[in-house]
């Protein structure tokens, strides 16, 4: 059932002489099926028909859109074992994994029908001619949220399902009318092909134009350069590395027409364990903290990479604990052999760093890609002056900073890069005596937790799933929930134009009946 070709509109096409295959972390072999690398030919089909399918897609109604992406979450459920299996075999994670993130990924996709369904995501805004106004008489104004153009997403390591090639990003494009050009992540290639088949069984079901979805093969970097670089592509989503993504922003944005990119990135998601809570919780929060740095291997873009306290005898025992608990759990398998080499590589060149202390590594033989977890502690004057351990270990690893005072702390949080995510461990007045230090972190983070875990990402409507930079290219956006439709599209106003020529959204009965800004008032009622 996976060929390994490239789906390009209603085609499956293999015209190209670079194939690769997909690794089983496991078992540490290759799995069988041969996937093809597109052709330079093959994409610039697949952008053409994604271009040809805007004029069409981009005016579909909200009813038919929806009736696409329920029929894809369909689809997907369809492929039952076959998809869960084939997850498996690339990825090294168990079967609740896959499908926890298959059920996340279904109801990403409902939630995105429900939304255009539903139509007043738009932001329909009127503001009513008033011919008598002097001394310049007002004209009719009115706006609405219309998409870009063709999209390229970037399917994900760590989540084969629900950030890559159906996952949110997708989604979201198509919910604003964008078609969708994936390139499938070399490391889960089968999986991607049947979320592919299954998208476009979707497709032909519910009528869309050809071209709406390609998705395309490539064990390199130069298939995605070569979409990235396409007039006729309008944005570009990405989760990933730093380096991946700034490599992805740049060359969008030396383009003659610059384009957005917007990449989810690196993230050492600092916690703030604070005094009164290291004194009454200390046992209880390191053995939480065990589980949530291990949780997935580590494999999380919001795994807690930094834990910041001040020194003493609270801190000395969550340290103690910590250590003692992590080598406790049993190792598991990281996604691909790269991953781990480079797990293993960027965790040794931190506890290398002069004045870094290893309190715990797991001290056992592990089976073949299965990850050594580890935890250090540094002094917080070496911290600040040492930028390089700002550096992401992705995988099961956390350094614990100690500081002499708060306002050492403040300044640790302060020198801090964006990260995606902040906690704050506190009990009594803790979030009183530290307020300066909680105002730092919020500068730093796009969401702030309080005593619990940043592992594990709610998808609704009020999560935000970014942060400054490097976690995100534009911490304005979310990529996680409904409201990351709004990277896939700009607004765009009507003036002075014929009730009849408008779009439903905006003409004078509201014939959709959604909620719409009519003259500063939020109304469903007609003009």
């Amino acid at each position: 059932m996976i060929t390994g070709h490239n789906y390009i509109g209603h085609q499956r096409i293999a015209s190209g002489n670079t194939t690769y295959k997909t690794i089983n972390p496991k078992l540490n072999i290759e799995n069988p099926t041969v996937f093809y690398e597109a052709t330079e030919e093959e994409i610039e089909k697949a952008v053409s028909l994604a271009k040809d399918a805007f004029q069409h897609f981009r005016n579909f109604s909200g009813a038919k859109k929806a009736s696409f992406l329920n029929a894809i979450a369909d689809e997907i459920l369809a492929l039952d074992e076959l998809l869960l299996k084939t997850y498996m075999a690339e990825t090294g994670l168990p079967e609740g994994r896959a499908k926890g993130e298959r059920g996340r990924t279904i109801g990403q996709l409902r939630s995105f029908a429900d939304l255009v369904s539903e139509g007043s995501w738009v932001e329909a805004t009127i503001d009513t001619a008033a011919p008598e106004r002097t001394p310049i008489p007002k004209q009719d104004i009115r706006k609405m949220l219309v998409p870009l153009g063709p999209v390229v997403v970037f399917g994900a390591s760590n989540f084969p399902l629900a950030y890559s090639t159906a996952g949110g990003d997708t989604a979201a494009a198509f919910a604003a009318g964008c078609p969708v050009i994936v390139k499938s992540h070399p490391m889960h290639a089968g999986t991607g092909e049947l979320v592919a088949m299954a998208i476009h069984k979707a497709a032909q079901k519910t009528g869309m134009p050809e071209g709406v979805f390609s998705n395309l093969n490539s064990s390199g970097i130069e298939v995605g350069v070569q979409l990235v670089k396409h007039p006729a592509v309008k944005a570009v989503g990405f989760t990933g590395s730093i380096q991946g993504g700034r490599a992805l922003f740049d060359l969008a944005s030396q383009r003659p027409e610059p384009i957005p990119v917007f990449a989810e990135m690196g993230s050492i998601n600092p916690v703030l364990l604070l005094p009164e809570a290291a004194s009454s919780k200390a046992t209880t929060h390191a053995k939480t903290y065990a589980s949530s740095i291990t949780l997935g291997t580590g494999q999380f873009c919001t795994n807690p990479g930094l834990i910041i306290g001040i020194k003493g005898a609270a801190l000395d025992l969550f340290i103690k604990t910590l250590s003692e608990e992590i080598i406790q759990i049993n190792p598991s398998c990281m996604l691909h052999p790269s991953i781990i080499g480079n797990y293993e590589k960027n965790k040794q060149q931190l506890i290398a760093q002069q004045g870094v202390t290893v309190t715990a590594e797991y001290p056992h033989e592990t089976a073949v890609n299965h990850a050594r977890q580890a935890v250090s502690v540094v002094k917080g004057e070496t911290f600040l002056n040492t930028p390089s351990l700002q550096q992401e270990v992705f995988g099961p690893f956390s350094l614990v900073i100690s500081c002499s005072t708060k306002e050492e702390m403040e300044k640790i949080i302060s020198s801090l890069e964006g990260q995606l995510t902040g906690t704050i461990l506190a009990e009594g007045n803790d979030a009183v005596q530290f307020e300066a230090v909680i105002e730092a972190l919020k500068n730093r983070v796009g969401r702030i937790i309080f005593n619990g875990v940043p592992t594990g990402v709610e998808v609704c409507p009020s999560m935000l799933h970014g942060g400054p930079y490097p976690a995100s290219t534009d911490s304005r956006f979310t990529a996680v929930g409904v409201h990351s439709i709004k990277r896939w599209v700009r607004p765009f106003s009507y003036q002075s134009w014929p009730d009849q020529l408008l779009p439903d959204a905006l003409k004078n009965r509201n014939p959709l009946g959604i909620t719409r800004t009519v003259n500063n008032q939020q109304t469903t009622a007609s003009l």
